[in-house]
């Protein structure tokens, strides 16, 4: 009894202490601060789930990964990412703006970062800033485009090998004018300082760095139906030798071979990794859609090791083999019936080592190794597109590798794969 009427006289205090109450001042002083607080917030993402046929199985494949050693069909969650935008207004005169970013990729093989960065603005007018942390390298436009974007699966195999994972650990000062004219080009240009072993999630394991730069044209709307973009990049680097034993291609009695060069001067030597790359774009419009094509050109120095020429993550042991390469992309896209349905062609290829000719791999006392066989890559693919956040894409790669002397590569490997994938963007 007595605790029912306590209960009774608390409900009738809090009525009257709701009734004198102007809720006007819980709007002001609770509500309009948290919004005020998250209203520069925006979460944004993507998911790519797919089914994926290889020709044989355990195939080694560029297409999402190798296929397991017994399989030669998968169901796999490709993408999953969730960003995270926070934009910091410029309050002041002297304040700058600043943008927070971060993403994590979370898939049935785990959660891994993708990107973790702060960009600051110089205040007046904004065509400078600075950006610091886990970011994309400004080297050539398929590494910096978007795979939420990106027509085909997956990039080429010569961007795989020489920019893994696309993003690294570093600082970059970017201009790009925030008042350009409607009808003159506008160009950015980025210089950033990078670990050089990307994403992978360890400290840099020496205390070289790969300076990167990047002048781009944005997309240019020559005329009502043209658009043109393109850029010039390049990249200067290394890391540390952990032997004194080093190998160049040589030409020694008129046979190529790779030559060593035994110094004790070459332990702790920086190796030497120089990238040039130029691309253009190139899109018309027309009644059904867009017609496009886009091509893509690298060349230069990349070490690597006798076995491989990817960038490593780690301190590479053992001899270190110096390489000559160059690989290019191209991209055809077509609108088909209407602008619900692409068509896209791609070409490309690598070539680790240009220098030699394939017949000269697999010669005895020549050392080349399949790290140095060319490939080449034919895309085929068809994608539906239902709204601008959903898509059906299925794909087909025909994977050519060079005919040799090596064991096991006198022929083509067959290492084809399908691809049908849906996407979804918010």
């Amino acid at each position: 009894m007595g605790f029912c009427c306590c209960i009774a006289g608390f409900q009738a205090g809090a009525q009257r202490y709701l009734a004198d109450y102007d809720s006007t001042l819980f709007i002001k002083d609770t509500v309009r601060p948290l919004v005020n607080r998250y209203q520069n917030l925006s979460i944004s993402g993507y998911m790519q789930p797919q089914f994926q046929v290889a020709q044989k199985e355990g195939e080694a494949t560029f297409e999402g990964g190798n296929f397991a050693p017994n399989s030669r069909s998968r169901f796999l969650l490709r993408r999953a990412r969730v960003k995270v935008d926070y934009l910091l207004p410029a309050k002041e005169r002297n304040f700058p703006k600043a943008l927070f970013t971060f993403q994590i990729d979370a898939t049935e093989r785990g959660v891994i970062v993708r990107d973790m960065f702060l960009r600051l603005y110089e205040p007046k007018q904004q065509n400078f800033s600075l950006t610091m942390g886990l970011f994309g390298r400004p080297f050539g436009y398929e590494v910096n485009l978007s795979s939420s974007y990106r027509e085909t699966p997956e990039r080429g195999r010569m961007s795989q090998i020489l920019m893994p994972g696309e993003r690294d650990m570093g600082a970059m000062v970017s201009y790009e004018s925030q008042n350009p004219q409607r009808k003159d080009p506008t160009f950015k240009l980025d210089v950033g300082v990078f670990n050089g072993i990307g994403p992978s999630g360890v400290t840099d394991f020496d205390s070289y760095k790969d300076l990167i730069s990047r002048l781009s044209l944005k997309e240019w709307k020559i005329s009502k139906t043209v658009k043109l973009s393109g850029g010039l990049s390049f990249l200067n680097g290394g890391w540390r030798q952990d032997t004194k034993y080093r190998y160049k291609v040589s030409n020694g009695n008129g046979i190529q071979n790779f030559a060593v060069d035994s110094s004790l001067a070459n332990i702790g030597r920086k190796t030497p990794r120089h990238y040039y790359g130029a691309d253009v774009q190139l899109a018309l419009l027309h009644r059904r859609g867009k017609t496009e094509w886009r091509a893509e050109y690298w060349r230069g120095t990349q070490p690597g090791t006798a076995s491989a020429t990817v960038s490593p993550a780690s301190q590479p042991l053992g001899p270190t083999y110096i390489r000559q390469f160059d690989g290019a992309f191209f991209y055809f896209l077509q609108t088909l019936w209407n602008p619900h349905w692409e068509l896209m062609l791609k070409y490309d290829w690598y070539d680790p080592n240009r220098l030699i000719a394939a017949s000269e791999i697999g010669k005895s006392n020549t050392n080349f190794t399949p790290a140095d066989i060319k490939y080449t890559t034919l895309g085929v693919g068809l994608t539906r597109y239902f709204t601008g956040n959903l898509k059906l894409l299925a794909y087909y790669d025909l994977v050519r590798n060079e005919k040799t002397s090596l064991p096991g590569y006198e022929q083509d490997v067959p290492d084809n794969v399908f691809t049908f994938r849906i996407q979804l963007r918010f």
